[in-house]
């Protein structure tokens, strides 16, 4: 088990506190921009209902998984995976991998939510609705760009290095409640708004014909990047966690967590937009930074003198689900530093800051400075490239092969007696079958999928 001599770990005051701060990682931009289109792409409910289906399966199957591996080792990922023999922990180093990849891009994102929150007071609604040169001038900013991403990072910074019970879990506490609380508000007005129920019915109400193969593979990658899955963050929380809180009715919430947010940030985005281009395939063309920096602004503006605070409001509350998400996969980095060389947590979280900001910067170049780098072909940026290699390739990889070593090699059981130790497992069995034959199989066409998708060979 852990060494003795190892620094001492941090640990949540509470099962609360776990459940928010995992809900807290797994709410992020993800939800914000990337859920809404693709529901509006695949047919409204019918992807909510799918989306729905596979989180409370392989989603809170997986989340048990890795925060039970976490509790049990009492270690980050690749301590968690080297108490079970050397060989192994070229798993955790794959799952560490991809943190210390997306906070630098997440930060540039970030930088981009503060901008415009920012904007919105103190250059108005109209100034930023003008068909998207306010977004691309801003990114391509030599100053301005890197400004507001060192903004963002000083912000996660200032959490992390409070600590977990002084900093994630006091943040937590104000932003996760503040988040649902303006989300429904939006929401809510939105639907107030001329035509803006018919969105809302293309939004809820299933249309069966559009679903495919290509709806499963993009609900399946979409749960997988919510849920924060096989990037490390669900073991390191679970290694602070102690071991009378219950594990499945914790990722069971978290799986709520993740839905009901999403399920807001539809309601929010998709009427809205479907009022102002006219239909779910118009929302969807716009997907990705278009949407939420250059078309809703644009819808924004249209709401009269509600404009400047409704829009401020919306981003303020992408702003706090990026602050989650980031602060999470920061605290991920420093805890695999501190774990991986035995620094204290102070050493450690200087030298993961000073890999942010050189990495950050060097990813943010690729919008002015190393423009002519387009890693995955024309018009891509390295911020791309590294989302791809982060989401489409590495996080499968490490779930296919989490699922392999605990079904296969350690047995299960070994997860199920940690569950075990804070109340009954009544779904033991559904588990093991899901863990070892049925999540493999999904996991492996998803890795599949998405790199033919980058490829042209697969359409998504």
């Amino acid at each position: 088990m852990a060494s003795t001599d190892a620094p001492a770990r941090s640990a949540w005051s509470g099962k609360w506190a776990f459940i928010l701060a995992a809900a807290a990682s797994a709410v992020g931009l993800g939800n914000m921009w990337r859920f809404p289109y693709l529901a509006a792409k695949y047919g409204g409910g019918t992807f909510l209902l799918t989306y729905l289906v596979l989180v409370f399966t392989l989603g809170v199957s997986l989340l048990l998984l890795e925060t039970a591996l976490g509790r049990l080792t009492g270690q980050s990922a690749i301590g968690a995976f080297r108490q079970f023999g050397k060989k192994y922990a070229i798993i955790g180093v794959l799952a560490s991998i991809v943190p210390f990849i997306i906070v630098p891009y997440y930060s540039i994102i970030g930088g981009w939510v503060t901008k415009y929150t920012a904007a919105y007071v103190f250059e108005g609604p109209a100034a930023l609705a003008d068909g998207g040169n306010f977004f691309t001038g801003f990114i391509t900013s030599n100053v301005e760009s890197f400004l507001w991403m060192f903004v963002f990072m000083a912000i996660v910074f200032v959490v992390v290095a409070r600590g977990v019970k002084g900093g994630i879990e006091k943040a937590n506490l104000f932003m996760m409640p503040a988040l649902i609380v303006v989300a429904v508000g939006i929401a809510a007005y939105t639907l107030t708004m001329p035509g803006a129920l018919e969105g809302a019915a293309y939004y809820l109400v299933p249309d069966f014909s559009k679903f495919s193969p290509e709806l499963v593979i993009s609900a399946l990658g979409q749960m997988f990047y919510s849920l924060s899955l096989a990037m490390g963050i669900m073991i390191t929380y679970g290694s602070y966690l102690d071991e009378k809180s219950s594990l499945t009715q914790s990722v069971v919430r978290i799986g709520g967590f993740d839905i009901g947010v999403s399920f807001l940030a539809g309601l929010m985005i998709v009427p809205a937009a479907f009022v102002a281009m006219g239909s779910g395939d118009a929302v969807a063309a716009k997907s990705g930074p278009s949407l939420m920096f250059v078309i809703l602004p644009e819808v924004f503006a249209q709401m009269g003198g509600a404009s400047q605070f409704v829009g401020f409001l919306f981003f303020l509350l992408v702003l706090f689900a990026a602050l989650t998400s980031g602060i999470s996969l920061m605290e991920t980095c420093v805890s695999i530093v501190q774990d991986g060389a035995k620094w204290s947590r102070k050493k450690a979280l200087i030298a993961v800051m000073a890999f942010i900001v050189v990495a950050g910067s060097l990813v943010n170049l690729g919008y002015n400075g190393l423009s002519f780098i387009e890693p995955l072909g024309a018009g891509t940026t390295m911020l791309d490239f590294f989302d791809f290699i982060s989401n489409s390739v590495l996080m499968p990889i490490v779930a296919l092969l989490t699922c392999i070593f605990v079904g296969w090699v350690v047995k299960p059981k070994l997860i199920v007696r940690e569950v075990t130790l804070s109340g009954p497992f009544k779904l033991e069995k559904a588990w093991t079958i899901m863990i070892k034959y049925v999540a493999p199989v999904l996991v492996t066409v998803i890795l599949v999928a998405f790199v033919a998708a980058q490829f042209g060979l697969f359409k998504m």
